[in-house]
């Protein structure tokens, strides 16, 4: 799972007919701390109703997201499956300490 931060929207009037009624985001990856994690940037299925600003959790492998999806064959990678409320990480220092 990654840890992301919804930046726009993907619209386009030719499509597959499984993204039909569906809601693309653009999500970048994030650190903990909430800053850009380099140009990691990813185009996901919203299955929850996010918005741009917002902190998401994204399913990036294909298999797990047509499980959650329930259809075995959908064309899809990346799904949005949660809205992050926040993050509560330890600092790195003590990370290392481990």
């Amino acid at each position: 799972m990654i840890l992301g931060r919804v930046i726009g929207t993907v619209v386009s009037t030719i499509q597959h007919p499984f993204y039909s009624g569906k809601k693309q985001l653009i999500v970048a990856a994030i650190l903990p701390d909430g800053s850009f994690d380099g140009d990691k940037y990813i185009v996901a299925v919203d299955t929850v109703g996010a918005g741009e600003g917002q902190t998401v959790l994204i399913e990036d492998e294909g298999n797990s997201a047509r499980q959650i999806i329930g259809d075995p064959s959908a064309p899809v990678r990346s799904l949005i499956v949660g809205i992050v409320d926040g993050v509560d990480a330890a600092p790195e220092s003590s990370r290392l300490e481990n």
